[in-house]
């Protein structure tokens, strides 16, 4: 009807006061208030962590630091029917080397000498908290398989008057919930220590590259670069060694061995057969051959500046590094660096097959499928070198990323897009993404197994990552941004009496070439009553796993079938939670647990997600990389990508460096005369509101109005006056707690960018048919009803 009709409503569908129903922004400020600043002791078994939005320190005392594993929850269900009954995911978050907070004590390394670490006989699990010492200590009992293992003479220690041994407070396999073992060299390939890890930078030289000024930034900053390659602690200079590939069609490999004049071309033009066209002189380290990598550096520009060279492979690429990675006889990672898809007559050559037409339709799968097999292939051969693949796009158009990300994804890997670069406006992103690269702990050819004790398993993993058989996963690399899911699934019942014990172990090698074992511990709870079960569910943590195995059955199910069983799923946890847990109330009351009442909002957000059902707006390959960007996500990143955080701006107080409180994600949050900054680890935007205080706008903007500031430019000007450094300090923090640099775009309001941005606030109607989260919930609702009648 017309403004101000009246508008008779049955009274059932009352609207819903949005500040009546459950917000995050309160759950975060909640558990910030009763548990921020704290220590977090780990010396209880099934005790939750706080929230990761809060900062807090944690004191491990024989459970693992939740930075490095949390669980989606601390006290599972005891039966296979309780499980599936409740429908909550049994999983666990993995980030095996994650950064801790400095304040919190580093791992210890434990040195066993040649006997090597002390494992069960029977399962071989590690030594660590949870085996019970017998017999005065001759032996124990394994707390995962209960086999009795004797305890070798030279680990032999007396128990004391509780039956714990006397030196446990010396040695921190006994009291920490992580540490690590010096690997034997029965823990090596062929029984030799490993060589240390190699990084080859494998830059496409073409009209392309040269045009948007990729190369020319690339080759400027590398230089630098190389002086900031990851050192084991103690180590003074990095013992990575550097090698250098430029292609097009062909490949040219350089000889930059230390004691050579100027560096040397060599080309290998038959990419049907790619072979290493020099031994000596391939890999170098930057101290030993400083002066002719500079040279190398400089001249690349100039010898390709007049390239009109349009046609590249990829294939042949990857080929030639893991060839250079296998005669050195080391692991490493490849760095490439390329512009368009790989349409030369080689290897690996992709046809552009892009049909937007496809998109949220029954048929778009066929989009997300590989091509072909050959970087599948390629990937699992890579694996088996320890060689990880991490891929640059700056593409103009189509570039096939679902075909070629399989390589990095394989390998432990990452794929960076920078659509329609330009170094002018996108070079600082790339140089940032670059350097963060470079520079993050990193660890090389790696086997991560997970153990349970009896009752239980692990039986999917999602992430980066490679598995030949059912229980190793094998990682070419591991760096301290990704995280791995694991879902578990009964074999037999469970005790409430006895718990649960989960262990990590990672066997890898260190970027010195050290043979290493890193191991994290976790004791769950067990429960036989829905109640306790609802009381102990991580919310974060669920939602991470449920958004990666949505995204990951995108190529083999329909968006229809897909956004059912996500809605199903939701509906089902709150309906069993209502049935068996709730007190008797009318139907016509929603009743939602208290550590899942988020759920109906971050599902819906799951599926207005681009990366699950991208609109017009988002091409094949957005998508495609989204997809990629999910499957190894952290909970920390998962979350503020699918509830994004925004922050008013306009009311900083230039004398403090707090961040200022969120608001929740709802155009009815903004105001006219705001300034609110949103971002979701992916993108930021700063919204201006048509009646900012023109005083503020001048101080952070130095233009008098509004309509006068330059939008396209994506920076803040660095102005003399605290509030504009108040404002880009902020900025600079926000994007230092993210894995990838962030670009801003400037928003106006009633602009055309502005659909772009609303499209981020999560909690309203979708652009392209999403719900919003009120009408969401009464939907959740209607189901719930249905389910219990």
């Amino acid at each position: 009807g017309y403004p101000g009709q009246p508008v008779a409503q049955p009274p059932q569908q009352r609207r819903l006061d949005p500040d009546q129903i459950p917000s995050p922004i309160q759950v975060i400020e909640d558990d910030r208030t009763s548990r921020g600043g704290q220590q977090f002791v780990t010396n209880t078994r099934g005790l939750m962590p706080p929230l990761v939005t809060t900062d807090f320190l944690t004191i491990d005392q024989g459970n693992c630091n939740p930075a490095f594993m949390r669980a989606s929850m601390y006290n599972i269900p005891c039966t296979a029917d309780m499980y599936k009954q409740c429908n909550v995911p049994m999983s666990l978050v993995i980030k095996p080397f994650a950064q801790t907070k400095p304040q919190e004590a580093q791992l210890h390394i434990v040195d066993h000498g040649a006997s090597g670490p002390v494992r069960c006989n029977r399962c071989k699990a590690y030594m660590c908290p949870y085996m019970q010492f017998v017999e005065g200590g001759r032996r124990f009992m394994c707390s995962f398989c209960n086999c009795v293992t004797d305890v070798p003479d030279t680990y032999f220690a007396h128990l004391d008057h509780t039956g714990r041994r006397i030196d446990v407070y010396q040695r921190p396999e006994l009291a920490c919930g992580s540490y690590e073992f010096v690997a034997t060299l029965d823990y090596c390939k062929n029984n030799q220590p490993p060589n240390p890890p190699a990084f080859i930078f494998m830059i496409e030289a073409s009209y392309n590259s040269v045009k948007n000024g990729m190369l020319t930034l690339l080759a400027k900053h590398l230089k630098g670069l190389l002086d900031t390659l990851p050192r084991d602690v103690g180590q003074d200079e990095s013992s990575i060694r550097v090698g250098f590939v430029t292609f097009n069609k062909v490949l040219h490999f350089y000889n930059v061995k230390g004691t050579l004049a100027q560096p040397q071309m060599l080309v290998v033009s038959d990419v049907a057969d790619v072979f290493l066209p020099l031994l000596d002189g391939f890999l170098v380290t930057v101290q030993e051959a400083r002066a002719v990598i500079d040279s190398l550096l400089e001249q690349i520009p100039q010898m390709f500046g007049d390239t009109r060279e349009t046609e590249i492979c990829l294939g042949p690429v990857i080929q030639a590094g893991l060839e250079a990675l296998k005669a050195a006889d080391c692991a490493g990672k490849l760095f490439v660096f390329q512009t368009a898809l790989p349409l030369a007559e080689a290897p690996g050559k992709l046809k552009n097959r892009d049909d937007r037409k496809l998109l949220g339709t029954d048929k778009e799968k066929t989009l997300f499928q590989s091509q072909n097999s050959f970087y599948q292939t390629l990937g699992k051969d890579c694996v088996a070198q320890g060689c990880c693949v991490d891929i640059f796009l700056f593409p103009n158009q189509y570039v096939d990323v679902a075909t070629i990300s399989e390589v990095c994804k394989l390998t432990g890997g990452q794929l960076y897009k920078y659509n329609f670069f330009t170094a002018v406006n996108d070079g600082d992103r790339f140089i940032q993404d670059l350097t963060q690269d470079i520079q993050r702990p990193i660890v090389f050819d790696a086997i991560m197994k997970v153990r349970t004790s009896t009752g239980f398993r692990p039986v999917d993993f999602l992430g980066n990552l490679y598995m030949s058989n059912t229980t190793d996963v094998e990682l070419a690399a591991m760096d301290c941004d990704k995280a791995i899911a694991v879902d578990f699934k009964h074999d037999d019942k469970l005790s409430e009496e006895l718990g649960a014990y989960i262990q990590c172990a990672v066997l890898y090698t260190s970027v010195s070439g050290q043979r290493r074992l890193r191991v994290h511990n976790l004791s769950l709870n067990c429960c036989s009553t829905m109640a306790d079960l609802y009381k102990s569910c991580e919310m974060d943590a669920i939602m991470n796993v449920l958004a990666k195995q949505a995204v990951r059955s995108v190529v083999n199910s329909t968006p229809k079938a897909i956004r059912e069983q996500l809605m199903a799923q939701c509906a089902n946890i709150l309906a069993t939670y209502r049935k068996n847990c709730a007190s008797p109330s009318s139907a016509g009351q929603l009743i939602l647990p208290e550590c899942m009442k988020l759920l109906p909002l971050y599902v819906n957000c799951v599926l207005k997600s681009d990366a699950l059902q991208g609109g017009a707006e988002t091409s094949t390959d957005d998508r495609a990389w989204l997809m990629h960007l999910l499957s190894s996500m952290d909970i920390d990143s998962s979350g503020v990508f699918f509830y994004p955080r925004l922050l008013p701006l306009h009311n900083l107080n230039p004398d403090k460096d707090d961040v200022p409180a969120a608001i929740r994600c709802s155009i009815e949050r903004l105001k006219d005369n705001g300034v609110y900054l949103l971002e979701n680890g992916v993108s930021m935007f700063l919204w201006i509101g048509m009646n900012v205080d023109p005083e503020w706008i001048q101080s952070v903007f130095g233009v008098q109005s509004v309509a006068q500031i330059d939008i396209d430019s994506g920076t803040l000007l660095s102005l003399d006056n605290p509030l504009s450094a108040r404002v880009r300090n902020l900025v600079q923090h926000i994007r230092s707690q993210r894995s990838r640099f962030m670009k801003l775009t400037i928003v106006r309001q009633r602009d055309k960018l502005e659909p772009w941005f609303q499209h981020f606030l999560v909690e309203d109607k979708g652009l392209y048919g999403g719900a919003s989260y009120v009408d969401f919930l009464c939907h959740m609702h209607k189901e719930i009803r249905n389910l219990l009648s």
